[in-house]
């Protein structure tokens, strides 16, 4: 076991430098500490909370790195390194429980980090307890959770990789949730409100749910959700939702399924904007994003985004998909000046 000085075994458990995983089959760099990594895998037995995470990238050979963690979330896209060059990035990451949707199973504790890519290269790696973070809390259904399975990804699952150090993404996004239930569920909304600081963002797109929900009782749950975030200091964001990949005759999204029209003819999107608009509400028209998205690359094209491949589903994204809509969210948020331009990544 290798020594540590005094000063880093009084941290161990929350600062730790580590020592390389695996470059390729059968290769091992040589670097200070093992006792959190093995094989793909780095451990760290950290409470819930907020932690700022430092990963030195590269080796000996020419090298492609990402970083996921917990259930299943990007937080640092692929980086490549030169043979014999090393980068150092950073990003935060939220730990809690349960750590992926918040009426799912608990998970494993602490943090996990899983070392992804096409030739991962992991020299070394530093976890510590976040002092000035700001949180990005999403309020959201199926098509924005950590989704705990493949194919499925939502696009809060891989926004983090889009965000440096400073900016952590809280994904309490769960499946299967409408604005009535979310406000209903003591684990969904009644546990997200406390958390939020004065400054956090609360970005919500629930609509894909509210099948049977009259205009009068949508308008006035949005209504409701925003004002908890501004009681607590918060700046509310509203999110129309993702399109529905249903395309018309002529290559056009112009319908009430895919533009999330319920069966009571309520207008999901657009009663969205007008609350938005009323209450004086940033707001992200991603309906408006991902229909123009989808319909540019067709009928055939726009197939990778969903996954109509494996399961017929034109509603639930792949992670290519959610990747892509992710990366719109995140070119919002600068527009609007909710997130600085320097805090924000881009593959």
């Amino acid at each position: 076991m290798r020594r540590f000085n005094i000063a880093v075994l009084a941290a161990v458990t929350l600062s730790t430098a580590l020592s390389a995983v695996p470059a390729h089959a059968g290769e091992t760099h040589g670097g200070p500490g093992l006792a959190h990594c093995a094989a793909d895998t780095c451990h760290f037995d950290v409470p819930p909370g907020t932690y700022d995470v430092r990963v030195t990238l590269g080796g000996e050979a020419a090298s492609s790195t990402s970083v996921s963690g917990e259930t299943r979330r990007s937080l640092l896209p692929e980086t490549a390194a030169p043979a014999g060059e090393r980068f150092t990035r950073s990003f935060t990451v939220n730990v809690r429980t349960p750590e992926g949707e918040p009426t799912g199973p608990d998970g494993t504790p602490g943090l996990d980090l899983r070392i992804g890519g096409s030739a991962p290269a992991l020299a070394g790696i530093r976890v510590t307890p976040a002092r000035h973070t700001r949180q990005i809390f999403l309020v959201g259904d199926s098509t924005v959770c950590d989704q705990p399975g493949a194919p499925y990804s939502g696009w809060g699952q891989q926004l983090p990789q889009y965000l440096r150090e400073g900016v952590s993404v809280a994904n309490y996004a769960d499946s299967g949730e409408s604005t009535v239930s979310y406000l209903g569920n003591p684990k969904l909304w009644a546990t997200v409100r406390p958390l939020i600081r004065p400054g956090d963002l609360v970005l919500v797109q629930l609509a894909h749910n509210d099948k049977t929900t009259d205009e009068t009782t949508y308008r006035a749950n949005l209504e409701t959700l925003v004002a908890g975030v501004r009681e607590r200091g918060g700046q509310p964001v509203l999110v129309t939702p993702i399109v529905r990949r249903w395309f018309n005759a002529d290559g056009t999204l112009n319908n009430g399924t895919a533009l999330l029209v319920n069966g009571l003819g309520v207008d999901h999107p657009a009663v969205t904007r007008a609350v938005a608009a009323a209450r004086g509400v940033p707001l992200i028209d991603l309906t408006a994003k991902t229909k123009a998205l989808v319909e540019s690359l067709g009928v055939e094209g726009s197939k990778a985004l969903y996954l109509y491949n494996e399961a017929q589903d034109n509603t639930h994204t792949s992670v290519r998909g959610a990747t892509a809509y992710a990366a719109l969210v995140r070119d919002e948020l600068v527009t609007l000046h909710l997130v600085p331009k320097g805090k924000v990544r881009v593959r």
